[in-house]
């Protein structure tokens, strides 16, 4: 840490951290949360769903290859802040634009390196998910603690209009085949990119959207992005996708928008003690019994409870680790989705059939 200035972590249950400062020098607050991918930092950064978290990266370096312009998931970084282990400040990768440090400061990202994020994380992972604050600018521990009491929980509070897009865009591939709506809470660019891939003319709606404006495009399938937040705070969202459902035609949700599902039709939600945020995460498809290795990231699940208790909703995937819900469809009807994320990037592409699903499904 010679010649770095030093930076301070503090979590909302007094524990401090003391490291060196990445990034912009300032200040900057949210839910602390830890992801364990080996590879795939810049799209990680830049994923939607992590707005208004604080990350720790559980792998011991990170900008040791550099930020490329076509690894991101959206305009810009999205998370509020990085811990991080080893801070590469070059870079080695010849197709790289830029340092990580370069696209902090582009940014505006205030981060913290140099500290055991080994002994953070199993500290995370004992006392649950909490609010943190990291600054380098401040470092008196009792000032940080009253900036930090100010901070919102994550649960109830609705995140989604923060990064969706306000007006609709189009992508469209030569010789598209099908329509699909694509309803906007926070999408990663990969979940456009996979249905353009497969033929889809993609019309990517603001979640604000009313269904007359949706239907207008006339879709042969609606997709319901991922994005972040407490999916319980979004109403008009959850009774607009409970319209859409009685639309019937197929309709396929990923994470935030696998929750969203589920709660329009009575199924109900809740914080996780810890989430799941990583690309090695398996999940068990119970409908052909295959295993699947899996990109996540989500902080509430739904309620298996409330799962058992429908008779029109049924569980389709299962994680292995802590048997917690990963994916589920309506009976009868050609409408899915997985609390993980099929397009996966970074990560393993397992799950990338459940895009197959979606277009055959439009298909009959």
């Amino acid at each position: 840490m010679e010649d770095k200035k030093i930076a301070v972590l503090l979590l909302e249950d007094g524990t401090v951290f003391q490291g060196a400062a990445i990034g912009l020098i300032g200040t900057t607050t949210g839910e602390i949360a830890f992801n364990t991918g080996m590879t795939g930092y810049q799209e990680v950064f830049t994923d939607p769903s992590y707005y208004g978290q604080i990350l720790v990266m559980t792998t011991a370096h990170i900008g040791n290859y550099g930020v490329h312009d076509e690894e991101t998931e959206s305009e810009g970084m999205k998370i509020a802040g990085m811990v991080i282990n080893k801070f590469s400040e070059g870079y080695s990768r010849a197709s790289g634009s830029k340092s990580l440090q370069e696209y902090m400061m582009e940014n505006n990202k205030v981060g913290i390196s140099d500290i055991d994020t080994r002994s953070l994380v199993r500290h995370i992972r004992s006392k649950g998910a909490m609010n943190a604050i990291i600054s380098s600018e401040i470092t008196d521990i009792e000032i940080l603690k009253n900036k930090l009491k100010e901070v919102p929980s994550m649960d109830g509070l609705e995140l989604s209009s923060k990064v969706a897009t306000k007006k609709a865009y189009e992508v469209k591939p030569e010789n598209a085949q099908k329509k699909v709506a694509l309803l906007d809470f926070g999408v990663k660019k990969s979940i456009v990119s996979c249905l353009a891939d497969r033929g889809c003319h993609v019309k990517v709606f603001p979640l604000d959207a009313s269904l007359e404006e949706i239907n207008a495009f006339n879709p042969d399938g609606y997709m319901l992005s991922n994005g972040p937040g407490d999916p319980s705070a979004m109403s008009n969202s959850i009774e607009l996708v409970k319209e859409i459902v009685n639309a019937n035609k197929p309709v396929f949700g990923i994470c935030l928008g696998h929750q969203i599902l589920g709660l329009s039709q009575g199924l109900k939600t809740e914080k996780m003690f810890n989430g799941h945020r990583g690309i090695n995460h398996p999940v068990k498809n119970l409908k052909t019994g295959k295993g699947e290795i899996t990109s996540q990231n989500h902080g509430f699940v739904i309620s298996k409870e409330s799962l058992e208790n429908n008779k029109d909703v049924e569980m389709t995937h299962i994680h292995l680790n802590d048997d917690t819900v990963a994916g589920i469809e309506l009976k009868g009807k050609k409408i899915f989705s997985v609390q993980y994320h099929p397009e996966a990037s970074a990560g393993p592409h397992d799950s990338r059939y459940l895009f197959d699903q979606f277009v055959e499904n439009m298909s009959n």
